[in-house]
């Protein structure tokens, strides 16, 4: 969230709803490249799986992988990554603590079925760790460094510019990664 206070302060402290929204950067990341590859601003009542489709018509070539985080769980973020980009796409969500299995998952067990298995039997860090789960912080990250380099707020006071604003900083950002990224090596 990158735009004012919003539904939690009136909700915690009992004020009046103030004229600024928050506003919701969705961010797409290219884990290899660190390249950010698709991005939206929304108001705060459009939710994750509600963005994922305009944020999918961005992407151009293909995608071996999509990592997100728990709000895209369900049916039809998962139907419609499996119309986009085939079966190959390899889907790692992580499915709610509450989750259970579908009613088929004896004879033919979904992937989300398989990951909820795997949490119930091994926990749910060792899924993290043998599915790539962790590597969702990246856009954490990214994030941090959006704040961190472009601001935690927007300048522009209207939507149509705030959207502008956000695309701007997706190119700045983006222009920095090209400039080069550190290389780790191991010494010792």
């Amino acid at each position: 969230k990158v735009f004012g206070e919003g539904e939690w302060l009136e909700n915690k402290h009992k004020t009046k709803a103030k004229r600024k929204r928050w506003r919701k950067l969705h961010l797409g990341l290219n884990l290899v490249s660190g390249e950010i590859v698709c991005s939206d601003l929304t108001v705060d009542d459009v939710g994750d799986p509600t963005a994922l489709p305009g944020l999918l018509d961005q992407i151009g070539g293909p995608v071996e992988k999509f990592i997100a985080d728990g709000a895209y769980d369900g049916t039809p973020s998962r139907d419609l990554l499996a119309t986009r980009f085939g079966e190959i796409v390899e889907v790692i969500i992580p499915p709610p603590k509450t989750a259970v299995a579908s009613p088929q998952s004896v004879l033919v067990p979904s992937v989300r079925d398989r990951h909820i298995a795997e949490i119930q039997t091994k926990g749910r860090m060792a899924w993290q760790k043998s599915t790539g789960y962790n590597k969702r912080s990246r856009a954490e990250t990214q994030m941090g460094r959006w704040k961190a380099v472009i601001g935690p707020k927007l300048k522009a006071r209207h939507f149509d510019n705030q959207k502008t604003e956000a695309k701007i900083g997706v190119r700045v950002l983006n222009r920095m990664t090209e400039l080069g990224r550190p290389k780790f090596e191991r010494v010792a």
